[in-house]
């Protein structure tokens, strides 16, 4: 990838994230690579070069160069996209009271995301949901990339 960076291929990178794997963006060239924490484990000790899978080798020289490149930066992880957050604001967002009180009471508590999501389908709000998470996740990276001074086109 070259810049401008493409603002999906940000927002994908950043919603492919988990809690083992980062994804990183090189902001000379713009590249996105997501790593997992194996692939920097296996670049920080030379001694398990044998032991890398064929096909992990390539990640684990990426890796490597990311933790040798002050080019590469982290890109907006699960923390800082806090989706319980953006959930709740979804829930305010909606006009009719009877379902903002019912989306509201389906975030409380232990299982808070499945709960949503089966209310979300009740409501037949599904789309509706999907579109403003994806608008959320959009201002973050459009934020992340300005803070970074990453050019980026929305094609």
């Amino acid at each position: 990838m070259s810049l401008p960076v493409n603002l999906r291929a940000v927002m994908d990178e950043m919603d492919m994230a988990a809690d083992e794997m980062t994804a990183y963006i090189n902001c000379k060239t713009g590249e996105l690579i997501t790593l997992t924490d194996e692939d920097f484990s296996y670049a920080e000790d030379d001694d398990t070069n044998a032991l890398i899978p064929d096909w992990q080798k390539e990640l684990v020289e990426k890796a490597k160069m990311i933790l040798a490149d002050d080019d590469y930066i982290e890109l907006p992880g699960r923390f800082e996209i806090n989706d319980y957050s953006i959930m709740e604001r979804f829930c305010y967002s909606v006009e009719d009271e009877r379902v903002q009180n019912a989306l509201l009471q389906a975030i409380k508590g232990k299982g808070a995301f499945r709960y949503f999501k089966d209310r979300i389908h009740e409501e037949g709000l599904h789309d509706d949901w999907f579109a403003f998470r994806d608008n959320a996740l959009k201002q973050i990276a459009a934020d992340f990339l300005k803070i970074h001074e990453i050019p980026h086109s929305d094609e």
